[in-house]
């Protein structure tokens, strides 16, 4: 996402960004943003999904449990919500009502 911004940069175009990236690189570039909000109008969203255990036996489908239960408990939520870059918050929680 980087080189994008730094293409657009050079060819005066437009780009969409994650708001991690450019955070990392605003006042770079001369770019500037037309449209940042942090909150859910614009969704960069991640999900987890465990690979099946009865298809791929190998897996650590125990640990991977734990995992997504901690990932979207409350303190799962908390740390995912503390992540910023230069006193920002780079993602938006949601995992409430999706269990």
């Amino acid at each position: 996402m980087g080189a994008t911004l730094r293409m657009a940069s050079a060819m005066g175009a437009y780009t969409l960004t994650d708001r991690g990236t450019w955070l990392s690189f605003r006042g770079r570039g001369g770019l500037t943003a037309i449209f940042d909000r942090p909150d859910s109008t614009l969704r960069n969203q991640y999900s987890i999904i465990m690979v099946n255990p009865a298809k791929h036996p190998h897996v650590k489908a125990a640990d991977t449990r734990q995992f997504i239960d901690w990932l979207t408990s409350p303190p799962g939520q908390a740390a995912i919500a503390a992540v910023t870059m230069a006193g920002e918050k780079l993602f938006i929680p949601n995992a409430a009502g999706l269990q």
